[in-house]
């Protein structure tokens, strides 16, 4: 049964707009999320993009935390293999001592932008082989005062040394990174918005193959879904132009400096293998009324196997986009401040 729901927040910049303005938008989203009784919010991590106006969760989490009273806040994610696993468990250890009990931590091994901002984020670094499996397990014992006395750093401590520790998340979008989670005994999030396959599989893999930690008695795992609500099917199809464009554009190389408008969208020259294109991506999507939208995030939690959604709405219009958060918390009856 679905009892949780959450926002992710890639603070889209808008065309005609600007990155203080996006960042403004995502501080009120935040705020209304938190009244709206929505669970968690999170933000993500995107390098060199013209698009997206934020590349330091961190940094933005601590903002929108003082901004906010019950949510959690949270990344989705910290791209790690750029960090030091010691240093990011610094930075959310203090986060966690601003703010207890409201902390999320979830990380990532993908670059969250093209190969020359990865070249310049790892400058002067040499890894051998895949080391993002060594940094989660470092991270979790940073981040809970448990490292052994045989560590490359023993005695090490990530200050400050708090009672409670952030909820730790994998975040991912194929079957490696769930085993993975599950091995650590960590809580595994699937970015189903990416429309990628294989989420229900991946899930059921990885509450199979659980091992219990010091985080977490038993498995726990959510998955990321684009979301467009409006009070009609024609008024949300509507909103969710604009996304079909960027995506599109970004699918096919052209990737758009904004989220265009809905007219800039419906006034696009597609060709018909477009339209089947984004078509078929919209099959990947919820998109409708309440009562539509609804029946759609029960039917993917079950699928899923989860009692947790984090819903991704970028609409362009900030006042839509908040209505739709609005008119998916009343179907659900979540509990206002």
């Amino acid at each position: 049964m679905l009892t949780r729901l959450g926002v992710l927040d890639q603070s889209h910049i808008n065309e005609g707009g600007t990155a203080v303005q996006a960042l403004s938008d995502t501080t009120r989203l935040a705020q209304e999320a938190d009244r709206l009784g929505y669970h968690r919010y999170w933000v993500s991590e995107h390098h060199s993009s013209r698009s997206l106006a934020h590349s330091s969760p961190e940094v933005l989490i601590a903002h929108l935390a003082s901004h906010t009273s019950r949510i959690r806040v949270g990344s989705g994610g910290i791209m790690l293999p750029h960090y030091s696993a010691y240093k990011v468990a610094e930075n959310f250890r203090l986060l966690e001592a601003l703010y207890p009990g409201r902390i999320d931590l979830g990380i990532g091994r993908a670059p969250g932008g093209r190969p020359l901002s990865t070249r310049a984020l790892q400058e002067g670094r040499y890894h051998h082989g895949d080391t993002y499996p060594q940094q989660v397990v470092d991270l979790i014992a940073y981040l809970n005062d448990a490292v052994p006395a045989d560590h490359r750093f023993p005695g090490i401590l990530a200050a400050p040394s708090v009672p409670t520790a952030p909820e730790l998340w994998l975040l991912g979008s194929s079957g490696g990174t769930a085993g993975l989670a599950a091995e650590v005994g960590a809580s595994y999030a699937f970015a189903q918005f990416f429309g990628t396959a294989g989420g229900a599989e991946s899930i059921h893999m990885y509450r199979e193959r659980f091992v219990p930690s010091l985080m977490e008695e038993g498995p726990r795992a959510l998955a990321a879904v684009m979301v467009i609500c409006a009070e009609t099917e024609e008024e949300a199809l509507d909103l969710s132009s604009s996304v079909s464009l960027y995506f599109y554009a970004l699918e096919t190389g052209m990737e758009l400096a904004y989220l265009p408008s809905v007219e800039t969208a419906k006034n696009y020259p597609y060709t018909p293998y477009d339209l089947s294109r984004i078509e078929a991506a919209r099959q990947r999507r919820v998109i409708g009324t309440p009562d539509q939208v609804k029946a759609k995030l029960e039917k993917l939690a079950e699928e899923y196997q989860t009692e947790e959604l984090l819903l991704v709405s970028p609409i362009y219009d900030l006042e839509a986009r908040l209505r739709s958060y609005q008119l998916v918390a009343e179907a659900f009856g979540l509990q206002k401040a």
